[in-house]
């Protein structure tokens, strides 16, 4: 094979892999669907579609006033802006393309690329999302007021990161074990749509039910988030230190197990999936 011996400088090579990375990022953006404003609407409509059945629970079953004093539907949507963000890029991670996919048999692409592509593609339709739905419901319902906006855009970050983390883990296990990754992934994702604390605040657990959710990266983060979100809510049972240390052990632990799985892949274990 002819290969092309120039050395080029760090920047060029840095150059080369954000370029890469830009143009995987458009290709996962239009998986959904080829006008990637129509992928970015669609995920719109999910998240409006969530918040609006969680406000007809609430209001159905009276839960209500178990929620922070304070805009109600901002109280839903703190929490399923979070949720949302966190278990769409650990899918997104986890079904990326791996060392043993066709799009590997080109020499700049790797695993790295798809990975990153596959989670900043995934934040970037996320914060789109989610800033459409705020500007939305601030113009034509009633003015939103966040206490402290950019510490509340941290917490999303944390539990982007810690989605990416858990998915790289996944990623790593997925030629070995294709089925029960296949299959966590959907339980994990389901799981968390209680197990997130999205629907209630560590404030108003008892301890008994607090340790049900303690163990859960992304309960801390939101928790956290609404603590930064309304000026009347300061939690004292979750911290934004714990899902960040979570999601770097589980990076680690992934990236390490992503290098090994890279140089033991066969193309043969796509048939496996």
């Amino acid at each position: 094979m002819l290969q092309d011996s120039r050395r080029t400088s760090g920047f060029m090579a840095a150059y080369v892999l954000l370029d890469l990375i830009f143009h995987s990022i458009v290709r996962m953006v239009r998986k959904t669907h080829r006008n990637a404003i129509m992928s970015i609407l669609m995920n719109m409509m999910q998240m409006a579609i969530m918040v609006l059945a969680f406000y007809v629970m609430f209001s159905v079953l009276g839960l209500r006033g178990s929620a922070i004093r304070g805009d109600f539907l901002l109280y839903i949507m703190s929490g399923i802006f979070l949720y949302m963000t966190h278990s769409k890029t650990l899918g997104a991670v986890a079904g990326s393309e791996g060392p043993a996919s066709p799009m590997m048999k080109h020499a700049p692409m790797n695993t790295i690329v798809a990975i990153a592509a596959a989670a900043l593609g995934t934040l970037y339709i996320q914060v789109l999302a989610l800033v459409a739905i705020l500007f939305i419901y601030h113009v034509s319902i009633t003015p939103v007021v966040i206490e402290q906006p950019i510490a509340a855009f941290g917490m999303l970050l944390i539990a982007w990161f810690t989605g990416l983390a858990l998915g790289v883990v996944l990623l790593a296990l997925k030629p070995w074990f294709p089925s029960f990754v296949k299959i966590f992934t959907t339980i994990y994702q389901r799981a968390n749509m209680i197990a997130s604390g999205k629907m209630f605040v560590a404030n108003s657990l008892p301890s008994y039910m607090l340790a049900m959710f303690d163990w859960n990266p992304l309960f801390h983060s939101i928790d956290q988030s609404r603590g930064f979100v309304f000026i009347n809510y300061l939690p004292r049972y979750s911290s934004y230190q714990y899902p960040l240390l979570v999601g770097v052990i589980f990076l680690m632990i992934g990236l390490m197990g992503e290098f090994y799985t890279r140089k033991y892949a066969s193309a043969s274990w796509e048939s496996r999936r």
